[in-house]
C-alpha cells in the first residue's frame, strides 16, 4: 500500500475537524461512538446533503459539544483510503474563538487541552503529522493509507492554496 494511485482516490465521504484554540489550549473531544470512538479528537462528523465543509463545522461542533465557532480558517485536507473501502475527504478548520461553555453529549466528552502537552497516544497516528501545522496556521495536504487504526503509509505537505491544482475539491 506504500505505492497507493492518490491520482485514482475519490472520497465515498467527506467529513471536517474544527479545532478551538483557546490561548495555548484546543478544544478536545473524547469520541464515544462511531469512527475513532474511543479515540482522542477534535469535534467533527460528515457532511449532510448540501451543506459546505464552514456549515457543517459550526453544526458538528453544536452538535457534538454545544460550542459555537468563530472566525473558523480552513486549514487542512487529510484524505484517507482504509483497506476496508472507505475513502474520507477530511477538511480541518482551526476556530480562533467561540461562544458557549463545552459541555457533553452522547457523541463526545470535551476537555480543553494544553498545545504543550497534546494527547497524541490517544489520537489517531496521522495527528502528528499534521496537527502541528494547524497549530502554527499553516495550510496543508495529507494522505494517508489505513487498515483498521494501523497507518501504513502517509505524507503531508505544505500548500499555498487547496484549490489552484484541484478545484473540483472545491465543489462543497
Amino acid at each position: 500500500m506504500k505505492d497507493f494511485n492518490w491520482s485514482a482516490w475519490s472520497p465515498t465521504e467527506t467529513a471536517v475537524l474544527c479545532f478551538v484554540v483557546k490561548g495555548d489550549s484546543l478544544l478536545l473531544i473524547e469520541k464515544l461512538r462511531g469512527l475513532g470512538a474511543g479515540k482522542v479528537n477534535a469535534p467533527g462528523g460528515r457532511l449532510e446533503p448540501g451543506e459546505t465543509p464552514e456549515e457543517a463545522a459550526v453544526r458538528e461542533l453544536q452538535e457534538e459539544v454545544s460550542v459555537t465557532p468563530h472566525d473558523l480558517m480552513r486549514v487542512g485536507n487529510l484524505r484517507f483510503a482504509f483497506v476496508d473501502g472507505l475513502r474520507l475527504e477530511c477538511w480541518v478548520f482551526r476556530a480562533e474563538s467561540h461562544k458557549g461553555e463545552p459541555k457533553e453529549s452522547d457523541e463526545a466528552i470535551p476537555f480543553w487541552n494544553s498545545v504543550d502537552d497534546l494527547p497524541y497516544e490517544r489520537m489517531w497516528v496521522d495527528d502528528r503529522e499534521w496537527l502541528p501545522h494547524l497549530l502554527e496556521k499553516r495550510l496543508f495536504e495529507g494522505r494517508f493509507v489505513f487498515d483498521g487504526d494501523t497507518m501504513l503509509s502517509g505524507s503531508v505537505d505544505l500548500v499555498e492554496n487547496f484549490f489552484a491544482n484541484r478545484p473540483e475539491n472545491f465543489s462543497a
